[in-house]
C-alpha cells in the first residue's frame, strides 16, 4: 500500500489510551507510539520515518513503524464500527446506561459484537415470532425454574387461538425458542464456548457425497477425503488446501470440539436444580447450541483459522518477494536477450546499458543445421554490432536448450551469460505499461526485453508488474486479496526506498514507489524530464509543478541525481542536513568531494559537535556512512550462474545426482528448486538439513544458488524430489558442474 496520509482517525492517538494500547502490545515506549503516529498525521511514509526521523522514534525501524501503522488502523476500524452501533442503539432508543458503559469498555472486535448482539436488527427468528405470541414471560417463568412450577399449568394461561397458540405444548415450544436465542447470545456463554472451540475444535474432511475419486479436479485433494487435525496444530497451507477444497465443491468441512464439553459448560449456566421447569431449560440449552451457538461459532473459528493462515501465507509470500526483488542487479551493461521458442523461433533483442530498445530479431536455432548456423551467425553478429556484454536467456521453454545453444558459439570468454526467471514477463508484455513503452512493437518484443532488464536490474523491472505476478506465493489466489496487496506494496515499496531511484532514468512505475510519491506526482515528474531535460541536482526537483515542500521533503532523500555537481546529491544524505555535511568539511578546511573521498578526513568528525535539533546523533551515523559510501546499493554483488550443462530435460535426471539449483520459491513445507529441467524440484522441510527445520525461510531464500541431490524422479506425475542432508549428500554420486 503506497504511503499516504492517514485518514482522520476518530480518536487522537495521544488520547483514551490508543498509544498505550499499541505500546504495550509491540512492547515500546507510549512516547514512540504517539511520534510515529503524529508523524503520519503529517503526511510523513514508513521509509522516511525510518530513514530519517530517527530522533523522533527512538530509532524504530520499518518492521516496528509498519506494525504501528497497522494496529492503529485496526484500531479505527474498532472505533467506528463502535460509532456506528451505538448511533444505531440511540436511532432504536435501545441504549441503557448500562449498555454504553459494556460497549465502550468493549477492547476488540469480537468482544463488541457479542455485546451488541442481541440487540442488533435481524430477521424473523424463532424467538421473535414466539416474543411476538406474548411468550417472553413464560420463558421467563420458565428459566426461574422454580422446584414447585408445573410447566404445562403455567403455559395453559398463554393459550391463545387470536396469537396462534392452540397448546401448552405450542407455548412452551415458543418459550424454549426464546430461552434458545437468548441463551446463545448470552456474552459469557459466547466467551465460553469461543475458547472452548479455540482449544478443542477438530477440523475435519472428507469427499463430497457423489464426488468421483478418480475425477482429475477431485483427485488433487486425495489427501483430504478422509481428514481429521486438531486446529491447533494445523499449518497455514493445510488450512487453505482444505478451504480451497471445499469452496471448489471436491470436500465437505467441519470444525468443532466434542460436543459435551461445550453443552456442559453451558448446562452449568444456565441450569440450576433437577426441577421438570430445569429440565426445558436444559432442552433449550442443548437446541441453543446446536441450532444457533455452535454454527455461530465454527463460522467465527473458520474466520480465525482463515484469517490466520491468511496472514502466515502472506508473511511467506512477502518475505520471498522480498528476496526476489532484492536479487543482485548485473548493472549497466549492454545486453543481448532471448526469449527461448522451440517451432516459433526465439526472440531476440539487443539492449544498449540504459535498458533502451536497439534492435530485435528471431532465430530459429531448433529447425535443422541451416537455421541454427544462420542463427549462430545472427548472435555473434549482433553481439559485435553493439558491443554486447552479456546474454539473458529466459528459463522457459526450451530455455536450456536456448542456453546450450548460446554456450556452444564462439563467444568472448568474459561475455556474461545468465539464466532468467521469466515469471510474470507476459504479464508484462501484455500490460497497458508495455505498450505505452512499446507501442510498435509486438509482446513477444516485449518479453524479452523485459528478460534482459530483469538481469540488470531485477528490481527496476518488477515493479512494473503485479507483485502478485512475481511467482512466489502460496495459495495466493485464496488469502485476503485486499491484505495481500497491502503487504505486497509495502514490501515493493521498502525495496525501491532502500536501493534509491536514479531520478532521471526511472520509470514511472519505480517512482510511483518512491516516499511520498504517488503515480500522478511520478507522470508530472517524468513529465517535467522529458520536457526540460535531465534534472541537475536534487533542487531542481522544486521546479516541477505541484511537487510542493512535504513531497519534496518526503521523497528527496530516496532520489539520486548522479550527475550533480553536488556530490551529496548522489546519496542518501538529506536535503534538510545538507548544511551539517558542510559545516564538518568547513571544520577540517576541505570540500564535500574531498570528505566523501578521504577515509582521514572523515575520521577526524567528531559528530557530537554537529548535534541540533534537525540532526541527532543517529542521523549524524547515518550521514558519516553515507559519506563514506554514497548511495550505496544494499543489494548482493551478482554472480552469474550456470546449470548442470548435461541435465536439461527430467528423462536425464537420475537418483543420486548432485546438482546445483536456485531456489525459486519457499512455502511453510519447504522450497521449490529450479535445477534446470522445466520443472523445479520440491526440498521438502525434512530434507533440508540435517537439523530440526521449523521455518524454511530462516534456511533458504528465493534466488539463494544450493546444492541438493536428486532422492526421487515421478516423470509421469512430474515431480522431483531433492535433499540436502548430508546423508544424502555424501552417499550420492558427485555428478556434474556445482
Amino acid at each position: 500500500m503506497k504511503d499516504a496520509k492517514m485518514e482522520p482517525r476518530l480518536i487522537d492517538a495521544s488520547t483514551n489510551g490508543v498509544a498505550r494500547r499499541i505500546a504495550k502490545e509491540l512492547g515500546l515506549s507510549e512516547a514512540q507510539v504517539v511520534a510515529v503516529l503524529e508523524l503520519f498525521e503529517q503526511g510523513s511514509s514508513v521509509p522516511f520515518i525510518a530513514r530519517y526521523r530517527k530522533e523522533v522514534t527512538g530509532s524504530l525501524d520499518e518492521t516496528v513503524i509498519t506494525a504501528i501503522r497497522d494496529r492503529d488502523e485496526k484500531i479505527q476500524e474498532l472505533e467506528k464500527r463502535r460509532a456506528a452501533i451505538l448511533e444505531s442503539l440511540i436511532e432504536r432508543e435501545l441504549l441503557s446506561d448500562e449498555l454504553r458503559v459494556t460497549l465502550l469498555s468493549a477492547q476488540t472486535m469480537t468482544a463488541l459484537e457479542d455485546a451488541y448482539l442481541p440487540y442488533r436488527p435481524k430477521r424473523r427468528t424463532r424467538a421473535l415470532v414466539a416474543a411476538e405470541k406474548g411468550l417472553t414471560p413464560l420463558a421467563d417463568i420458565i428459566l426461574s425454574q422454580s422446584p414447585n412450577l408445573d410447566p404445562d399449568v403455567a403455559a395453559s394461561e398463554f393459550i391463545s387461538d387470536e396469537k396462534g397458540v392452540k397448546t401448552a405444548a405450542d407455548a412452551i415450544a415458543g418459550a424454549l425458542d426464546i430461552l434458545s436465542e437468548r441463551f446463545s447470545e448470552n456474552t459469557e456463554a459466547r466467551r465460553e464456548t469461543r475458547k472452548i472451540f479455540a482449544r478443542k475444535s477438530v477440523l475435519k474432511s472428507a469427499i463430497v457425497k457423489g464426488a468421483k475419486e478418480d475425477d482429475p479436479e477431485t483427485a488433487v485433494y486425495r489427501d483430504y477425503f478422509d481428514w481429521s487435525e486438531s486446529v491447533l496444530a494445523m499449518p497455514s497451507h493445510r488450512v487453505l488446501a482444505i478451504f480451497r477444497g471445499e469452496k471448489e465443491g471436491h470436500l465437505s468441512v467441519s470444525a468443532e470440539p466434542p460436543e459435551p464439553d461445550c453443552v456442559s459448560v453451558l448446562k452449568r449456566m444456565f441450569v440450576s436444580g433437577t426441577s421438570a421447569s430445569s429440565r426445558l431449560v436444559a432442552d433449550a440449552v442443548c437446541d441453543g447450541y446446536r441450532r444457533l451457538l455452535k454454527p455461530s461459532m465454527e463460522n467465527e473459528l473458520r474466520g480465525v483459522l482463515k484469517k490466520r493462515a491468511d496472514a502466515e501465507a502472506i508473511r511467506i509470500f512477502a518475505d520471498n518477494a522480498r528476496e526476489v526483488l532484492m536479487a543482485s542487479p548485473m548493472g549497466r551493461k549492454a545486453t543481448l536477450a532471448i526469449d527461448p521458442g522451440l517451432r516459433t523461433g526465439c526472440k531476440v533483442v539487443c539492449l544498449d546499458s540504459q535498458g533502451r530498445l536497439l534492435q530485435s530479431d528471431v532465430i530459429f536455432p531448433f529447425l535443422g543445421e541451416g537455421q541454427k548456423k544462420a542463427a549462430a551467425e545472427k548472435i555473434l553478429s549482433l553481439i559485435k554490432k553493439h558491443d554486447i556484454r552479456a546474454l539473458a536467456i529466459g528459463n522457459g521453454t526450451a530455455g536450456r536448450e536456448t542456453e546450450a545453444f548460446v554456450r556452444s558459439l564462439n563467444i568472448p570468454p568474459d561475455l556474461i551469460i545468465a539464466s532468467v526467471n521469466e515469471s510474470g514477463a507476459s504479464i508484462y508484455s501484455a500490460s497497458e505499461t508495455a505498450r505505452k513503452e512499446f507501442p510498435n512493437h509486438d509482446i513477444t518484443v516485449r518479453g524479452a526485453v523485459s528478460i534482459g532488464r530483469r538481469l540488470m536490474d531485477p528490481l527496476a523491472e518488477l515493479v512494473k508488474i503485479d507483485p502478485k505476478s512475481i511467482g512466489v506465493g502460496q495459495y495466493q489466489h485464496d488469502v485476503d486479496q485486499k491484505e495481500l496487496k497491502k503487504s505486497l506494496d509495502d514490501v515493493v515499496t521498502r525495496c525501491v526506498n532502500a536501493v534509491g531511484v536514479e531520478v532521471n532514468t526511472a520509470s514511472v512505475e519505480l517512482l510511483s514507489y518512491v516516499s511520498g510519491l504517488n503515480r500522478q506526482a511520478a507522470e508530472q515528474l517524468i513529465k517535467y524530464r522529458e520536457a526540460n531535460g535531465a534534472f541537475e541536482s536534487r533542487e531542481s526537483l522544486k521546479k516541477v509543478p505541484r511537487l510542493g515542500p512535504k513531497t519534496f521533503e518526503q521523497s528527496a532523500g530516496f532520489l539520486r541525481v548522479r550527475s550533480s555537481a553536488n556530490p551529496l546529491d548522489a546519496s542518501a544524505v538529506h536535503p534538510e542536513n545538507y548544511s551539517t555535511v558542510e559545516k564538518m568539511a568547513s571544520g577540517l578546511g576541505c570540500s564535500v568531494a574531498e570528505l566523501m573521498s578521504s577515509p582521514e578526513l572523515r575520521a577526524g568528525i567528531k559528530i557530537e559537535k554537529f548535534v541540533s535539533d534537525k540532526a541527532g546523533l543517529p542521523t549524524l551515523k547515518d550521514i558519516l556512512q553515507e559519506l563514506a559510501k554514497p548511495g550505496r546499493d544494499p543489494r548482493t554483488a551478482f554472480e552469474a550462474f550456470a546449470f548442470d550443462p548435461s541435465v536439461r530435460e527430467m528423462r536425464d535426471l537420475r537418483i543420486g545426482m548432485i546438482l546445483p539449483g536456485v531456489v525459486t520459491n519457499v512455502t511453510a513445507f519447504g522450497a521449490f528448486v529450479d535445477i534446470g529441467v522445466h520443472q523445479d524440484g520440491l526440498l521438502h522441510i525434512s530434507r533440508m538439513s540435517d537439523t530440526f527445520v521449523e521455518n524454511p525461510q530462516a534456511v533458504l531464500k528465493p534466488g539463494q544458488r544450493v546444492k541438493a541431490a536428486v532422492i526421487d524422479v515421478d516423470e509421469k506425475r512430474k515431480r522431483v524430489s531433492l535433499s540436502m542432508k548430508k546423508q544424502d549428500l555424501e552417499k550420492s554420486e558427485k555428478h556434474g558442474t556445482v
